[in-house]
């Protein structure tokens, strides 16, 4: 009988310790299901950003991930379906398990899979670009190369040499000869007809149609003759992918953007005349974040017709404050108008020179400029290369100078990006990056609105033993 009652004992305890065991195998199959889970979200997510595009990263040091993966097409349902894969397969990497006869512990699968938000480079005109950017260039020592570009500009505004309209202020003189008039004189057909006045200025100015590089430049046709269609690219392209906008926590982590530090980005990563960069479509990309047009001579050219303007301002104005110069234009000019026995021609006319003696020097500190010289905002006695006789003969007075003090191409090229308006600058930067990405190969229809660097996604997973978890996790590149 004692055999009997302890039989009866042992499977009721058997039941207990049973029951217990179950309930501690299901517990740990419980927790470790919320634990791969949390695994194989970190590791699609993480896998995710691993997908960062290459050629990106390569030429501009940045980090984003393109949701067309090399195709016709940026969605961020292409990214929501490789982190989907990524999920999968981590969480189901294979049916066997020995230990449980083939059967696997903790059956999961994923279920939804929704990227709810996404920083597209070019969201916020730019700023999530530029919020990278300025995390790229955390350790750039900026401060000398700001302090230096912050006087050059104050220098150039405290002396309105960029706000002076000097085609305008020429005119006016110009005016004042046609309301004074020349004499006539009597030809052998009887018929009248003005006296010349042999104004030298006359033929410096006849020059200004030419066009500045063709004036300029020793071999005009070295110019790089790129022509982009401009229709294929950003600033011109409608229906863009947009996105949830600058990241709080990449903000708080890397940086908020920060203009100045992208606009000395800039001249690192982008090519201009005389260092030019063989990656790059358009060579002169500088001059096209300025000027923005189509092809490279239309971009060299508008920005040389800039410099011009800002050198005659300055010129004329150096030309007002010397005495001995301004003796010798008023020489000249009494000599032309003496013949004529008009004395009230001799101070517009004087004018006349001293404005086309200006604008040769102009040319010729031009001419410096792209030869890789230097030449300084406001100029002395010293600095200065043209005589009054130079405007007889433009192109002849013309030399090559590549010496020089003050500032270089490079740094009037600064000044102008620093003046520029923001948003035309980055809308600008962001074609030349296109432009740049789609010479590499498989990048032929790349687009930077369809490249994000962070994002939140939720995440479903599912198990055949009835249970099913949600996630929401935030990854990117700060």
């Amino acid at each position: 009988m004692r055999r009997g009652y302890i039989t009866v004992f042992l499977s009721l305890s058997l039941t207990l310790i049973l029951s217990l065991v179950f309930t501690v195998i299901e517990g740990a199959r419980i927790s470790a299901i919320r634990m791969k889970f949390e695994c194989v979200t970190d590791i699609g997510m993480n896998s995710v950003l691993a997908e960062y595009h290459r050629e990106l990263l390569k030429q501009y040091d940045l980090l984003f991930v393109d949701t067309s993966y090399g195709g016709d097409r940026p969605e961020i349902a292409n990214t929501g379906a490789h982190l989907r894969r990524f999920a999968q397969n981590n969480c189901r990497p294979g049916e066997r398990n020995s230990l449980f006869g083939g059967r696997d512990f903790l059956a999961m699968d994923v279920g939804m899979v929704e990227i709810s938000e996404y920083s597209v480079a070019s969201d916020d005109n730019g700023a999530v670009l530029k919020r990278q950017i300025t995390d790229y260039m955390g350790d750039f020592p900026l401060g000398a190369v700001l302090d230096k570009i912050s006087a050059d500009i104050s220098l150039l505004q405290g002396s309105g040499i960029d706000t002076k309209d000097v085609g305008a202020w020429r005119q006016q003189y110009e005016a004042q000869i046609e309301a004074i008039g020349l004499p006539e004189k009597e030809t052998e057909d009887g018929e009248k007809e003005k006296v010349p006045l042999n104004n030298p200025a006359d033929l410096a100015n006849a020059t200004r149609s030419s066009g500045v590089l063709n004036l300029v430049l020793e071999n005009p046709s070295a110019v790089s003759a790129v022509k982009a269609d401009l229709g294929e690219y950003i600033s011109h392209r409608s229906g863009r992918m947009t996105g949830s906008g600058l990241c709080a926590e990449a903000v708080e982590t890397g940086g908020a953007p920060n203009e100045l530090v992208f606009q000395t980005y800039l001249f690192e990563k982008c090519g201009y005349y005389g260092a030019e960069m063989d990656k790059s479509l358009l060579k002169y990309q500088i001059e096209y974040i300025l000027a923005g047009k189509n092809t490279d001579w239309q971009n060299l050219e508008q920005v040389a017709k800039r410099l011009l303007l800002w050198r005659e301002a300055a010129n004329m104005m150096y030309l007002l404050s010397d005495s001995a110069k301004m003796a010798e234009a008023q020489a000249l000019a009494l000599a032309l108008t003496a013949v004529m026995l008009l004395p009230e021609l001799a101070e517009p006319v004087k004018y006349t020179i001293l404005f086309a003696w200006a604008y040769v020097e102009s040319l010729q500190d031009v001419k410096t400029l792209l030869g890789g010289g230097r030449v300084p905002i406001l100029k002395s006695a010293a600095d200065w290369k043209t005589g009054i006789n130079s405007i007889r003969n433009v192109r002849g007075s013309l030399s090559e100078d590549s010496g020089g003090n003050g500032l270089n191409y490079k740094e009037y090229l600064q000044i102008m990006v620093f003046l520029q308006d923001a948003e035309t600058r980055t809308e600008r930067a962001m074609d030349l990056i296109e432009m740049d990405i789609r010479r590499t190969p498989g990048n032929a229809r790349f687009r930077l609105d369809g490249c994000f660097d962070t994002y939140l996604a939720h995440l479903e997973v599912t198990s055949r033993f009835g249970y099913s978890y949600e996630m929401t996790r935030r990854y990117g590149f700060y």
